[in-house]
């Protein structure tokens, strides 16, 4: 029952969280999704939703099983203050002007780590990350490449290459809320 629970919680986080950021990136016209797409736009937050359940309920899993209990920063108060900070990772990506890609690309995976760095600290949050970032991203690039949605300046193949920065600490914030979920 507290395992349903737990994955309830996860699932509505994520649909929100999912939703408010989508907005953002297409508000700032970042993403485009051709009109028969947004018609179907829900299937595919349910589906990212209940990827963030998953990863919600994997990271305390992980976290036993290798004998590594999390105890940096356990309190709601510091996961609250990560979903700001990924927010603000997020809207950096949208919002920010730089002289080209990379320079935002450097500037948000340095903001990931130091997210991670601040709020998790753990191996497997880091291995996770790393792991969800790598995935995420060839999904994305499978997606974008048959046509499903596209990036509107696109410089590392099909997507933005600052992408892999958002999942990362997308992975992180979402792993907390499932460690703080799990106590």
């Amino acid at each position: 029952q507290h395992l349903v629970q737990r994955s309830v919680v996860l699932f509505v986080v994520g649909a929100f969280m999912a939703l408010v950021l989508n907005l953002l990136q297409i508000q700032r016209n970042v993403t485009l999704f051709p009109d028969e797409v947004i018609s179907t736009l829900f299937s595919s937050a349910c589906s990212l939703t209940s990827l963030a359940a998953v990863v919600g309920l994997l990271y305390p899993c992980i976290d036993s099983h290798l004998g590594e209990p999390h105890k940096f920063k356990r309190e709601w108060a510091s996961v609250m203050r990560c979903i700001a900070v990924f927010v603000g990772i997020n809207h950096a990506s949208a919002k920010l002007d730089f002289a080209n890609n990379v320079q935002l690309s450097l500037t948000l995976a340095a903001l990931s780590l130091g997210l991670w760095w601040t709020f998790d600290r753990s191996r497997s949050g880091l291995g996770l990350g790393i792991t969800i970032a790598f995935v995420a991203t060839l999904i994305t690039q499978f997606l974008v490449y048959n046509g499903v949605y596209q990036y509107t300046s696109p410089d590392f193949l099909y997507i933005r290459s600052w992408l892999p920065c958002i999942f990362f600490s997308g992975g992180v914030t979402v792993g907390n809320i499932g460690r703080q979920l799990a106590m």
